[in-house]
């Protein structure tokens, strides 16, 4: 799913003529779970009765053998990397990202909805990012979380665990709204095709340039803006919007 998803990110994000993307999930009443956890730990789970010995009577349970360490550990950066690889795609495609949330979205499917630039979810989505109730943080969940909500109620989630509903969620910053479920799909689209109308070329620089300014002190974050300023006054589309604007009229975009 991860590999599915990382592809069809780079496809959709090299399309000059994608202005916006949503990720939104097929399942009814889950956006994500996260990580499938058999797959973390193979051979882990315990068989649900015991199982008699020779003489009949019940004994202690056969556990499967323990998992080879070595492989296992080589599995897990595998997968963690490309899991962080996914995101970055989706926190640096040049497109504004929204994420459409209706059910549940927990650990890396949180991580991904803190990665997208804008989320709408239903009422009765719920977020939460657990790992911590199995001993496991979620570490690379709490990346976009610390850049996306206040430090505390970033922490709040990460240390313990609980489930939020969809108006906390919104509440925290985590998403931008919550709507009927009926209307989700129809508001997200309004949502797209109305950032869509804008100046792709303006929206490409400056989605670039929040997500690098976030991170810088104030000095470096208006010298790196300013400059976006200027480069962006210089674009066709920018002397277009002005004169539209100017003289009353719609702009005509080149996108350029």
């Amino acid at each position: 799913m991860l590999a599915a998803l990382g592809s069809e990110v780079d496809n959709v994000t090299s399309n000059k003529h994608t202005k916006v993307i949503i990720v939104k999930s097929s399942h009814p009443v889950v956006f994500s779970s996260g990580h499938d956890l058999n797959e973390l730990v193979p051979n882990a789970k315990k068989p649900d009765a015991q199982e008699p010995d020779a003489s009949g009577h019940s004994g202690e349970s056969r556990l499967p053998p323990p998992p080879n360490n070595e492989s296992l550990t080589e599995n897990h950066i595998h997968l963690f990397n490309l899991c962080s690889q996914v995101m970055l795609k989706v926190h640096n495609a040049p497109q504004p990202v929204i994420a459409e949330i209706n059910g549940i979205a927990t650990a890396a499917g949180c991580q991904l909805v803190a990665s997208c630039d804008l989320a709408v979810a239903s009422e009765d989505s719920q977020f939460a990012t657990p790992g911590v109730n199995i001993g496991l943080f979620c570490s690379t969940p709490a990346v976009p979380l610390a850049r996306t909500l206040a430090p505390k109620h970033a922490m709040e989630m990460l240390l313990t665990g609980d489930m939020i509903t969809a108006h906390r969620a919104a509440e925290i910053g985590l998403i931008n709204r919550v709507v009927e479920k009926n209307n989700l799909s129809t508001h997200v689209m309004a949502l797209a095709e109305q950032i869509a109308m804008k100046s792709r070329s303006a929206i490409r620089m400056g989605k670039q340039t929040f997500r690098k300014q976030v991170t810088m002190n104030v000095e470096d974050a208006y010298a790196l803006t300013g400059t976006t300023m200027v480069d962006n006054m210089g674009t066709v589309d920018a002397k277009e919007g002005i004169s539209a604007f100017l003289q009353k009229r719609i702009p005509v975009w080149h996108d350029e």
